[in-house]
């Protein structure tokens, strides 16, 4: 069988661009433009190179070969560790603040229903005390009846 299947092997492989061709080539047209058309200089600035290479290494997908200009677009800025301030609280996601208030209403609502102030309290404490009386009810009635067993087993031995 070929390779692909039934249908056979579709084309050759594919081929893809060197990045760091992909980079050349654009450095050499913005120093173009930059020059006004005029052929880019073999000998650049060493900080202008990295820095260039740190703008286009964040670049993803078609970006680098498109100049998008999005208002919207957040980008990601590294911090040093001398800036970044370990004192200041840490911004909680929308997921875990959802969380500890759900734990808080849990506690609150645990809270008033211990004291028996819900309204499940209530129905629990009234079944409660219809149990309750039901088991004096039926300790009475077997007090009773062993009172009136014994009465008769005391005439039947007279």
């Amino acid at each position: 069988m070929p390779r692909g299947g039934k249908k056979g092997h579709k084309g050759r492989g594919k081929q893809f661009s060197n990045p760091e061709e992909i980079d050349r080539q654009m450095r050499a047209e913005r120093e173009k433009e930059a020059n006004g058309g005029v052929a880019p200089e073999s000998a650049s600035n060493s900080e202008e190179e990295s820095s260039d290479e740190d703008y286009d290494h964040k670049k993803k997908g078609v970006e680098g070969l498109i100049e998008i200009e999005n208002p919207n677009r957040v980008t990601q800025k590294s911090k040093k560790v001398a800036e970044v301030d370990v004192t200041a609280p840490k911004e909680l996601s929308r997921r875990e603040r959802e969380e500890i208030e759900k734990q808080r209403a849990k506690e609150r609502y645990m809270k008033l229903h211990l004291e028996g102030k819900t309204e499940q309290a209530r129905a629990d404490l009234a079944r409660l005390a219809i149990i309750k009386k039901q088991r004096e009810d039926a300790a009475r009635k077997r007090e009773d009846l062993r009172k009136a067993r014994e009465e008769a087993e005391a005439k039947n031995k007279r």
